[in-house]
């Protein structure tokens, strides 16, 4: 346990103290869960969030505002902004920030599904919202020279503070 992430050595005595205290069912539920997370957890086809459908629901919801799409890096950050109740655009979820030290250059973005959901679907204004990181500012500054050509307005915010800058 303590090999996941945020999970040190006594969080991880913690939670394995916690399942064996806990029912076998329990356990076996976790345990089952988590064996088949990988074969009913997918990516959404237009936003590439996770899903247990072809299309997340954020994307099937007809009252978001097309419009307006949001760019993050990791899923957790569009749970996040979610979570704040504030945004009722879209999502596209790289999965990736540009980090040339650790071997991680443009094409692990996969800019080129962003390119057509802009197109495809109306997208008038870009919210990059990567973090405030030398990774997260350097994917944020490639993105919006990528997005430039298509005259779509691009603005910035950080997933770490509700700060905003237009570029």
């Amino acid at each position: 346990l303590s090999r996941l992430p945020g999970i040190g050595e006594r969080s991880a005595a913690r939670l394995a103290y916690h399942v064996l205290g806990s029912s076998r069912e329990y356990a076996h539920a976790l345990g089952s869960a988590l064996v088949t997370l990988h074969d009913r957890v997918r990516r959404c086809e237009r936003c590439r969030n996770y899903t247990e459908s072809e299309i997340c629901r954020q994307c099937r919801d007809v009252t978001r505002n097309s419009e307006l799409l949001c760019v993050v890096a990791r899923p957790q950050d569009a749970a996040a902004i979610e979570r704040s109740g504030m945004f009722r655009g879209r999502y596209h979820v790289l999965h990736a920030l540009l980090s040339p030290l650790d071997g991680v250059g443009p094409e692990a973005l996969d800019v080129l599904p962003l390119l057509d959901r802009i197109h495809e679907e109306g997208v008038r204004e870009v919210i990059i919202a990567t973090p405030l990181s030398v990774e997260g500012e350097a994917t944020a500054l490639f993105l919006a020279q990528e997005l430039k050509p298509s005259g779509v307005r691009c603005s910035r915010s950080s997933t770490s503070t509700s700060s905003s800058t237009r570029r």
